[in-house]
Formats: C-alpha cells, sequence, structure tokens
C-alpha cells in the first residue's frame, strides 16, 4: 500500500472535521479573542484554513522560509467573513490532497525543511511533516477554534464522538 492511501483517510476526517468548526465561526466576532497573548477568531480561522494547504507547500516544495533573506516574511491570513475563510479552506484541503494522492513513496521519503531567515528549524521525512507540521498542527488549533465557540456559547461541533452540544451528552 502507497503511503498516500494510508494518509488520505486521515487527511480527509481531519479535514471535515476542520471545515466543521469553521462553518460555527461567529462574524460579528471575528475581532474577538480569549487573552491579550491569544489570536483573534479571524487569524485563528485563517491559519486553520491556511494550515489545509500546507501539505500541497510540502510536497511540492523542499523547504518553508518563514522569513525568506531579502523578501517579505510570511503574512499570516486575517479573514474577514465565513464565506473567505470556507473558500480558503475548500480551495486549499483540494489542492492539499491532490498532491498527497499524486504523491510517490519516495517523494514522501525526502527530507523537508523549515527555514527562518535562512536557518534551518527543522528537517524531516516529507510525510512525518505531512502528519505534525500539517495534520496535527491543524487539529490543535481547530481544538483552540472550540474553546473560542465555547466561550461565545457556540455549539462545538462534535469531532471524535459527541460534542457537550451534540449527541448524548447534549
Amino acid at each position: 500500500m502507497k503511503l498516500s492511501d494510508l494518509l488520505l483517510p486521515e487527511f480527509d476526517q481531519e479535514m471535515a472535521a476542520s471545515r466543521k468548526t469553521l462553518e460555527r465561526i461567529p462574524e460579528d466576532k471575528l475581532s474577538w479573542k480569549p487573552h491579550e497573548k491569544s489570536m483573534t477568531v479571524g487569524r485563528l480561522a485563517g491559519h486553520v484554513a491556511e494550515l489545509s494547504g500546507w501539505a500541497a507547500e510540502t510536497i511540492e516544495h523542499d523547504s518553508l522560509d518563514l522569513m525568506p533573506p531579502g523578501q517579505l516574511a510570511y503574512q499570516p491570513t486575517v479573514v474577514t467573513s465565513r464565506q473567505q475563510v470556507l473558500e480558503l479552506f475548500d480551495n486549499n484541503r483540494e489542492r492539499a490532497r491532490k498532491a498527497i494522492q499524486n504523491a510517490t513513496d519516495e517523494h514522501l521519503m525526502k527530507n523537508w525543511s523549515l527555514l527562518r531567515a535562512g536557518q534551518t528549524l527543522m528537517t524531516m521525512p516529507r510525510v512525518a511533516v505531512l502528519r505534525s507540521f500539517c495534520m496535527n498542527h491543524i487539529i490543535h488549533h481547530r481544538a483552540q477554534l472550540g474553546v473560542y465557540l465555547r466561550l461565545n456559547d457556540i455549539a462545538v461541533p462534535a469531532v471524535y464522538g459527541p460534542s457537550a452540544d451534540e449527541g448524548i451528552f447534549g
């Protein structure tokens, strides 16, 4: 079995759960954040939408430099509407899914690096980056977004079984 065939079911499950969460972001609270050090709802939702495409970037490029020397630093996405975040998420998810589906095992085993100002922060095989830096990273931020929903009295979607708002506990 190909590595991509092992990754795709998990990718599809996590992307479906992430979209379900993004569908609930409150448009009237995009600038809300629970703490001074926290991202706003719009920034956090934008980050989840960005992350849905990082798998494609990981497969298509050998590295990502967050602050490439002589160029503009990475600029985070801050969404201004639910529609914008869902369109960005859907486009990135489709591009990423195609990239994973078409990747060979040999390519997925090649190293990929995260850089900052030309300095290597980490290097791992692409398959490990897809699991940790891409999928696990989106799970982490999706969970944060779930807390934001809870703090704003918005029903948290069921993800890995029922939530307190949906299912047997609701």
